[in-house]
């Protein structure tokens, strides 16, 4: 299959836009190599080490399209790009593989769970999904458990967005949202019989309730962790708008009693 071709056999991409990409993306390569042969930073990296800077690129990523700046998205995936670039030479100089290996696996991924598009076949939206589902059971053999192979070190709150989402597809789900209402107000009820025992039922008690949250998140149709940074936003946006209340009367945020904090937090609210 020919995929730098459309299915009328024309060229996706005009030669000299397709010798751009290709120098580019070379490029990239080799000005890694270089790095991990001549930084000393660089070279002293592991894939353990640099976890956190992939983590911190990839919200990077997403606060920039958040924030609509499509500039910064620019620079942002290409910070995202250059992880995936690290992590692979890293491999390559350990003589496992190299981003050929990486791209080819993935291409060769993407063609066959997209049938659709590269067999020319109509689907709507939740086939296509579901045939998903089943071809990637199928490259990986039968499971004792839906959650085998489930991925680790998510994000807590996606991590219970997705272990629900796997099991409402096999019908374990409440039916509608009233439900998940009534199971928080159950979760609240519990929390508050807890913090008169341990720290650890009330640890499990908020945990319950936050599962609780994340699934009413899910059963509106939203996920929950872009739902909490939109919120984790707007609230800083409003504090900002108290200091700057607080400063326009000469007065310290700090300084203030909390009546006076809530009379500038409910202003912000009207701005």
């Amino acid at each position: 299959m020919d995929l730098t071709r459309d299915p009328d056999g024309k060229p996706l991409f005009e030669k000299t836009k397709e010798q751009a990409i290709k120098d580019r993306f070379f490029d990239m390569v080799c000005m890694m190599a270089w790095l991990r042969k001549g930084c000393p930073w660089d070279r002293e990296q592991t894939p353990d080490s640099l976890k956190r800077y992939i983590l911190e690129e990839a919200y990077e990523v997403l606060e920039t399209i958040e924030e609509g700046d499509w500039d910064a998205l620019r620079e942002e995936l290409g910070d995202f790009v250059f992880q995936v670039v690290f992590q692979a030479q890293i491999q390559a100089d350990e003589g496992r593989w190299d981003i050929e290996h990486v791209l080819a696996g993935l291409v060769e991924k993407m063609v066959r769970r997209h049938p659709h598009v590269f067999e020319q076949e109509e689907l709507t939206a939740e086939q296509v999904s579901h045939n998903w589902e089943a071809l990637k059971q199928q490259e990986k053999g039968p499971k004792e458990s839906i959650y085998d192979g489930f991925t680790r070190g998510l994000p807590a709150l996606l991590e219970s967005y997705k272990i629900a989402k796997k099991a409402a597809k096999v019908g374990f789900d409440w039916e509608n949202t009233d439900q998940v209402l009534d199971k928080i107000e159950e979760e609240t009820a519990e929390l508050r019989e807890a913090v008169h025992e341990s720290p650890e039922r009330v640890a499990e008690e908020l945990g319950d309730l936050m599962f609780a949250v994340s699934n009413l998140v899910r059963k509106h149709g939203f996920e929950p962790e872009e739902t909490l940074r939109l919120a984790n936003r707007k609230f800083m946006n409003r504090f900002r708008k108290m200091e700057k209340l607080a400063g326009a009367q000469g007065r310290a945020l700090s300084e203030m009693d909390i009546q006076a904090k809530e009379a500038l937090w409910q202003q912000a609210k009207r701005m």
